[in-house]
């Protein structure tokens, strides 16, 4: 083996197989063993990876007929591996994540400005990481499965490797769907993968694509996903859109979302770039496309209060970073724009803008923005922070609402609630 891997990586395999043949239960002791290589294995090409296979078969074979049960199952162990080493070699930059436990906890990341937000952390409340090695996530859903211990899981956007991932507590993340937003619709269009996602009324996947520029609905069921879209809304009045980012339901089965221009190469000067505005947008459930805003430079996230009659809007916009509240009327339309809340912070430089978000079934806007998310009560009162040490993008909240999840630039968190 030595000739193939790296001397330190040798002895890391060596330690790895003790503890194979101290441990039961084969399962986990082949995630323990992948978990360890992840990182030792070095650069190794096809044709030494059928070596290593080879080799593994025939010793194998010889533990099979001696019946060596330890040794046995060892063997067993590294045909694992060496199966699993051409899908390393060409992912050797694939995220990481620890199953069963966070990768690492962040102490110290809560303040608390409010009793109010004493309903849902305290100030040693962990942050903790769950996978890492992304380029931007984004877009977090919980999706509620009873099927798993956990009840659910989670799916999430990394947008510029235009690839959805999957995470299930207790058992670590898996990549969920490939391509999710840059599916060659047009000629020329851009890479970006999908953005926001979340769940229609029929329970499929909706996905705000950047690269294909539309709202879009997976046609195939959650449990199979497969890379087949079908348009829910792509022109406004006969032109693209710019790159629809996030998105939320209303109980009616409306779309809200919003249009800035960050899956476009130059952003608002790019020559792609059709509408002379970014938009927030309604798409009724009939189908029909509305404009509700077409005045703020960078719309983001996006939210509804608990009782639908509160519409949130945050500003990614550095000149401009606020949130904006609007009244929506029974007709879906909007009205009494006004400030929810000024992120602007006079003489410093923002880490991070207003972007996405996530409303509790109290009214509790837990918004992400400059240095982690922010926790607002409905009169716009900055109640909590927590401070992630990330650009911060997006957020939900788990069906039980007792953890939001965060997608923090190249990784995923969980802020564990009460």
């Amino acid at each position: 083996m030595s000739k193939f891997i790296s001397t330190k990586a040798a002895g890391q395999l060596q330690t790895s197989l003790i503890i194979c043949n101290l441990c039961r239960g084969a399962n986990n002791i082949c995630r323990f063993v992948l978990c360890r290589m992840r990182k030792a294995i070095i650069s190794i090409n096809t044709k030494q990876v059928s070596k290593i296979k080879t080799m593994m078969k025939i010793n194998l074979l010889k533990q099979t007929k001696r019946k060596t049960k330890n040794a046995w199952l060892s063997q067993v162990l590294l045909l694992t591996l060496a199966s699993g080493l051409t899908a390393c070699q060409m992912t050797q930059h694939e995220p990481v994540t620890v199953e069963h436990q966070p990768i690492r906890v962040i102490n110290n990341s809560v303040e608390i400005y409010s009793a109010e937000a004493e309903q849902f952390l305290s100030t040693d409340t962990p942050l903790q990481v769950l996978s890492e090695g992304y380029k931007w996530t984004e877009g977090p859903l919980w999706v509620a499965d009873t099927s798993l211990a956990s009840q659910g899981y989670l799916l999430f956007s990394d947008i510029p490797n235009n690839k959805i991932y999957q995470y299930i507590p207790g058992q670590g993340t898996a990549l969920y769907l490939q391509p999710s937003g840059a599916t060659g619709l047009v000629d020329g269009d851009y890479g970006q993968g999908s953005n926001g996602l979340l769940l229609n009324q029929q329970n499929q996947l909706v996905l705000m694509q950047q690269g294909d520029r539309r709202v879009a609905v997976m046609q195939s069921a959650l449990s199979a996903p497969q890379p087949k879209f079908k348009t829910l809304a792509g022109y406004y009045q006969g032109k693209r859109l710019n790159s629809p980012n996030d998105a939320v339901y209303d109980s009616q089965g409306n779309l809200y979302f919003t249009d800035p221009p960050y899956g476009l190469a130059k952003i608002l000067q790019d020559e792609r770039k059709a509408l002379d505005f970014q938009g927030v947008y309604r798409l009724s459930n009939q189908g029909q496309l509305t404009l509700l805003d077409d005045e703020i430079t960078f719309p983001n996230g996006i939210g509804l209060s608990p009782d639908g009659k509160t519409l949130y809007v945050a500003v990614s916009d550095i000149n401009n970073p606020v949130w904006y509240a609007y009244d929506v009327a029974n007709n879906g339309q909007v009205t009494n724009k006004r400030v929810f809340f000024d992120a602007k912070q006079p003489n410093q430089k923002p880490h991070g803008l207003p972007d996405g978000m996530a409303v509790h079934s109290n009214g509790t806007l837990f918004a992400t923005g400059p240095d982690g998310v922010w926790l607002f009560n409905p009169k716009g009162q900055v109640i909590a922070k927590v401070k992630t040490g990330k650009l911060t993008a997006n957020c939900t909240l788990a069906e039980n609402e007792k953890a939001l999840y965060l997608s923090a630039h190249d990784t995923l968190m969980r802020i564990p609630l009460k």
